[in-house]
């Protein structure tokens, strides 16, 4: 028996019959087939077996492999009983000795846990994801790689990634997660949730387009009130928020050592403050001021006071508050001058006082003032009765013309009045240390 020789350019549908008195068997191919022994055909095969552009080929084959396929999805079930055939004729061709291999593969394609099984003709998983019209980024998980060849039964996973707005106990930052709950993603990011307050349920789920979650984690917190600690484990939001937990009442002023709306941290300390507010009334005096006026009939350092002082009054309302019993510093809040204060006036002395007393120059004044007063002007003894750098009595020093009271008058002044009463009386108002003013 002779053998054809055919050149298969696609795959062509050929009609195999035998002849029971000859014994051979012939065949005739379709009559959309091209003839092996004509120059159109010879032309067709050459076209066919040309290179494709370098850098390109893995896409034609791809582009190929596509067009078959849509040919024969097309073609229904007409389309598939021609293949068949087809390729028959092909294996044949071969030598016989290789079966068909169809290119379909039967996967298992889950995005987001969503699993279906599906049939393709993709090489590789990024083939598929872009059958499927999936579009991944750097968030987002696919296993095997995109680049991984796929092969009947195959199973692929997609999980999107998701924005996550998180803030844990006060502090706040943005995540990507995969987790498709609330919860899975709190267990993804490595939150310690066991007891905690979330701002949304746990069993919610997360969108591709993100979620705000709050959480406050359980802490212990310590609140001395009243002289008791009581410590509890709460997830409030604020200092104020704890102290109503541990069944403590914050009345009128009353506050805690710490903002009443900060966050209460783990094993903090928080102080509540009793503060009681009251006023306070009370009359304060106002200091009068001194009038002088130079008097030039009295000697220097005389002053001979006119009129005494007196000084006014005015009532002063202070704010007194106590924390914890213990009273802080009082708030003027007002006050009225209930009474004006009297100024005092006094006459100066501008007469100068004479440089000698006959009689009494000579002696050691120095050292009679050094014995009585230490040598001190504005001495004054125990009892109160004599003062100066002499010890004049009062009496003594009005009838020497002194004014006011020695201990006032300047050392000038004193000198002089002692210089006068040792011309009158000698040393004998001195008699301990009159001595001294022979010395």
């Amino acid at each position: 028996m002779e053998t054809p020789t055919v050149v298969v350019e696609t795959p062509t549908l050929v009609t195999w019959t035998s002849s029971p008195d000859s014994g051979t068997t012939t065949h005739t191919p379709a009559a959309t087939a091209a003839s092996a022994h004509t120059p159109a055909a010879s032309a067709h095969a050459a076209s066919a077996s040309a290179p494709a552009p370098a850098g390109g080929r893995a896409e034609a084959r791809r582009a190929s492999r596509r067009r078959r396929r849509a040919s024969v999805l097309r073609g229904g079930p007409d389309g598939l009983r021609r293949l068949i055939p087809q390729a028959l004729v092909v294996a044949f061709l071969a030598g016989g000795t290789t079966a068909f291999v169809a290119a379909d593969k039967a996967v298992r394609l889950s995005v987001d846990g969503v699993p279906r099984t599906l049939h393709t003709f993709a090489d590789d998983v990024e083939e598929l994801l872009d059958e499927e019209g999936l579009t991944v980024g750097e968030h987002d998980i696919v296993a095997p790689d995109p680049g991984a060849e796929l092969s009947h039964g195959d199973e692929v996973v997609v999980r999107f990634g998701r924005p996550v707005t998180l803030t844990v106990d006060g502090r706040s930052r943005r995540v990507w997660t995969t987790a498709r709950t609330v919860e899975e993603a709190l267990q993804q990011v490595g939150v310690r949730a066991g007891g905690a307050y979330t701002s949304v349920s746990r069993s919610r789920p997360i969108s591709r387009g993100g979620l705000d979650v709050a959480v406050r984690t359980e802490r212990t917190v310590t609140l001395m009130a009243d002289g008791r600690a009581r410590t509890i484990r709460t997830t409030a939001a604020t200092a104020r928020e704890a102290v109503q937990e541990a069944g403590i009442t914050l009345a009128g002023e009353d506050t805690t050592s710490v903002p009443p709306d900060s966050f209460p941290r783990d094993g903090q300390t928080i102080t509540v403050m009793r503060i009681r507010d009251t006023e306070e009334v009370r009359e304060e005096p106002i200091p009068y001021g001194t009038v002088r006026t130079d008097d030039p009939r009295l000697d220097r350092g005389t002053e001979v006071v006119e009129r005494a002082g007196r000084a006014g009054a005015r009532r002063v309302t202070y704010a007194v508050r106590t924390v914890n019993g213990v009273r802080q510093k009082p708030r003027k809040l007002s006050e009225e001058v209930v009474r004006e204060p009297v100024a005092r006036q006094v006459r100066a002395g501008t007469r100068r006082l004479p440089d000698s007393v006959r009689g009494a120059e000579g002696l050691n004044w120095q050292a009679l003032a050094q014995c009585e007063s230490g040598g001190r002007p504005d001495a004054v003894d125990p009892s109160g009765t004599y003062g100066g750098l002499y010890q004049f009595d009062a009496a003594t020093w009005r009838s020497l013309g002194g004014r006011g009271r020695p201990q006032d008058a300047s050392p000038e002044e004193q000198t002089y009045r002692a210089k006068k009463l040792y011309v009158q009386r000698g040393a004998s108002p001195w008699p301990h240390c009159g001595r001294r003013l022979y010395r």
